[in-house]
């Protein structure tokens, strides 16, 4: 199992910190550093930093070699989907070819309402990712790109820059197994990942989306698939659960800590190495490929060490 690094870039990770990341995933081994992309806090929206995700992948991708970077996921509302190809594409030329996109329809309303974002109802919001899914995939693979769609038209453009990967950087589809999403993935996306669900559910999501593969003529087994979750680790449990008392400190809450600690441990992987590579192992029973383990304490560069000794352990 590809086991990568998530960290939420909303909840007040500075630059300085960023570029720690980076460092230990590249110090220890971790494939691959995914980011959020959210310009509000859900904890602090005065007191968190939330620096754009596409400018901050930017910057990690000069000054590093072999990590590779993504988002998950970049809403659909927040860019024309001529924009975000062209960024997308110019980041993987400043990594020499290190980039995957990950796309979703946006659900986060007050942040869109914050800033201006168009949040349209759900089914539309939907029908403008999955032409942005289409739009971005052609304009990666194609010389030139007509485009008459509802929401988007693109008239005799010229598809630059291709990106370094080709035929393109690997597109990833966040999602819960709905038509909306396994759809378009299944025409387009190359892995399809499910945030936050058990073992029996991400089985569920799983056939749904390979269901959805079949219908339209494709081999599932040319899907990736893939979950993101929470983690808190250490080298025992008492040291895992001391990083979660330290989670649970960072923010007012109305539960105390070990009802918190229960309803968090059952979306989330708690425990020693030993024990989250065993839970690990649920999820690859299930089908999944790979995880990206959500890492909220993100001053915390101790853990990356640990999330990276996953990947021999699980």
């Amino acid at each position: 199992m590809r086991i990568s690094l998530m960290i939420e870039g909303q909840e007040g990770v500075t630059w300085q910190q960023w570029c720690d990341l980076a460092d230990a995933c590249e110090k220890h081994g971790v494939a691959t550093l995914y980011r959020s992309d959210h310009y509000i806090s859900q904890a602090n929206e005065t007191g968190n930093v939330a620096h754009d995700a596409w400018t901050t992948l930017a910057a990690l991708a000069a000054r590093t070699t072999t990590l590779r970077f993504g988002t998950l996921v970049s809403p659909a509302t927040f860019r024309l989907p001529g924009l975000l190809a062209n960024a997308v594409a110019t980041v993987d030329h400043v990594s020499g070819g290190r980039i995957e996109l990950g796309l979703g329809a946006g659900w986060m309303e007050r942040e869109h309402r914050a800033y201006g974002f168009p949040f349209p109802e759900t089914s539309v919001r939907l029908e403008m990712f999955a032409e942005q899914l289409e739009i971005v995939h052609r304009l990666w693979t194609e010389d030139r790109v007509d485009f008459r769609g509802r929401h988007y038209t693109l008239e005799n453009a010229p598809a630059q820059p291709k990106p370094v990967q080709q035929p393109h950087p690997p597109l990833l589809v966040g999602g819960s197994g709905t038509r909306g999403t396994a759809e378009p993935a299944a025409r387009f996306a190359d892995e399809y990942n499910t945030p936050f669900a058990s073992p029996e559910e991400f089985a569920r999501i799983r056939a749904k989306v390979a269901a959805a593969c079949e219908r339209i003529g494709r081999d599932p087994a040319t899907m990736r698939f893939s979950t993101m979750t929470g983690c808190l680790i250490g080298t025992t449990r008492s040291e895992a659960l001391e990083r979660a008392r330290q989670l649970y400190e960072r923010v007012p809450r109305d539960k105390d800590v070990d009802t918190w600690l229960e309803s968090y441990s059952q979306r989330s992987l708690i425990g020693s190495v030993d024990e989250v590579a065993e839970r690990l192992r649920d999820y690859e029973r299930a089908g999944c490929e790979g995880a990206m383990l959500q890492h909220l304490l993100h001053a915390d560069l101790e853990s990356v060490r640990l999330i990276a000794s996953l990947s021999s352990a699980a």
